[in-house]
């Protein structure tokens, strides 16, 4: 199968700046892709030359089966990092005039708005300007103009940005819809927990490198983070706390294949242990069981920020700035007098 985004050698230079240094990266048809990495490492100049907004300095892209995004742009839905919305325009009028620019039929335009406005709670924003919204109404307008023309290709940067816990899980249940429906969606994303609950296979890019491209099952397999979480069976009494971790820590540290052990931090009831490379987790379980009374014993699953953390460390960035009106990319240009 033609996958649906592919890169061969893909780099790009602002100045002396290299902001994606020779990057391949095949993206499959109907997958769901995080791009993560720290700010400033390539992530939203990939995205934007993958919907040539920017071009390579070298190497080939192919978006849907095309030479370009251009080729494709009414099977492509964007929501780009900084929302691209025509702040002077109406909410009704934005969306309406996003469905004309992907083609769909004059008479399928006001209905589709008005479904798609209540779904995300805002049926009664449609004629209030799109400045008149919060920062979090604007972001589902914006996610609202990527789909609703429901294009074969998703690509949201940073789509949770501004976004409360209630309609940050209306947008992740929203995203899930349209895999379900056999969409391809790569979104990128600083919160880890969205990567985990949503994609299906990661990319990590760090200082314009690709360091990780893997599905989420191998990532789990070859990142086990070889740590127990045991809680141990205490007294409740606060005065004694201190004590019985000393007491437990040691009985702990005894056990053969511990490497490491770090006592609960506060809030937190749980011993984090650190296991030899060599050591046969389920049989450090069951002789941690046996050498004190427990109430909880687990295995840690692997969770993408010790993976993210692990290969980026602590590196920062810059960070990388949207353009006003890129909801529009591969379309049309800003309106008159916008």
């Amino acid at each position: 199968m033609t996958p649906a985004i592919e890169l061969r050698g893909v780099r790009k230079t602002f100045g002396p700046k290299v902001a994606v240094t020779g990057i391949d990266l095949r993206i499959e048809t109907g997958s769901v892709v995080a791009f993560l990495g720290p700010n400033g490492a390539g992530k939203t100049t990939t995205i934007r030359m993958i919907m040539s907004i920017l071009f390579p300095d070298s190497g080939q892209i192919s978006v849907l089966g095309k030479a370009s995004a251009v080729e494709s742009k009414d099977r492509i839905g964007y929501l780009p990092e900084e929302r691209g919305l025509y702040r002077k325009m109406k909410v009704g009028a934005f969306l309406t005039y996003m469905c004309r620019l992907k083609g769909l039929p004059e008479s399928s335009i006001a209905p589709r708005v008005a479904e798609w406005l209540d779904r995300v709670g805002l049926s009664d924003c449609s004629k209030k300007k799109c400045e008149e919204l919060s920062k979090g109404m604007q972001q589902k307008v914006g996610f609202v103009a990527s789909v609703i023309h429901e294009p074969e290709l998703i690509i949201l940067d940073e789509p949770f940005s501004g976004l409360d816990p209630v309609n940050a899980r209306l947008l992740r249940e929203l995203i899930d819809e349209q895999h379900r429906k056999g969409r391809t969606i790569i979104f990128s994303t600083h919160v880890m927990a969205h990567a985990e609950a949503l994609c299906d296979h990661v990319v990590m890019i760090n200082r314009g490198d690709k360091v990780l491209d893997e599905p989420m099952r191998i990532i789990r397999s070859n990142f086990d983070p070889r740590t127990v979480l045991l809680e141990p069976v205490t007294s409740g009494d606060p005065a004694r706390q201190a004590a019985e971790h000393a007491q437990q820590g040691a009985a702990i540290r005894e056990v053969p294949g511990v490497l490491e052990v770090q006592p609960p931090k506060l809030g937190q009831p749980a011993f984090s242990i650190s296991l030899a490379d060599n050591a046969d987790p389920q049989e450090a379980i069951r002789r941690l069981v046996f050498a004190l009374p427990v109430r909880r014993v687990e295995l840690k699953r692997v969770r993408l920020e010790d993976v993210f953390v692990r290969l980026v460390g602590q590196t920062g960035g810059t960070g990388e700035e949207g353009s006003p009106g890129e909801l529009a990319a591969a379309g049309s240009g800003p309106l008159e007098g916008e």
